[in-house]
C-alpha cells in the first residue's frame, strides 16, 4: 500500500483513525510506503498523541526509512516557466 503526502492538509478525527487502522491491518503483513514531509514526531500534530504514538510504532518497526532532501522539480520548472501552459 502507498499513502502519499501525509501531513499536507490537516486530518479530521475519522480520517486519523482510518489511517491507523490501515497501518495496523497492514502490520507485519503487506508493505507500507508513506510519504511525508512530517518527521514521524510530528505525527501528535495530525491527530490524538496515543493513535499517533501507535500508527508511527507500527510503521517505524521493521521499516526502512529514506529520507531525501533537495528543491521541488515542480517549483523549479514552474520558476522557469517550464510545464506551464496558459488557459485559454
Amino acid at each position: 500500500m502507498v499513502v502519499d503526502d501525509i501531513g499536507l492538509l490537516p486530518v479530521a478525527a475519522d480520517a486519523a483513525e482510518g489511517l491507523y487502522r490501515l497501518v495496523d491491518a497492514a502490520y507485519e503483513k503487506r508493505s507500507i510506503a508513506i510519504s511525508s514531509n512530517l518527521h514521524p514526531s510530528g505525527f501528535d500534530e495530525l491527530m490524538p498523541k496515543t493513535l499517533a504514538t501507535a500508527t508511527v510504532d507500527r510503521l517505524l518497526h521493521h521499516a526502512h526509512i529514506c529520507q531525501t532532501s533537495g528543491d521541488s522539480v515542480r517549483l523549479t520548472q514552474a520558476l522557469a516557466g517550464q510545464g506551464v501552459s496558459p488557459l485559454t
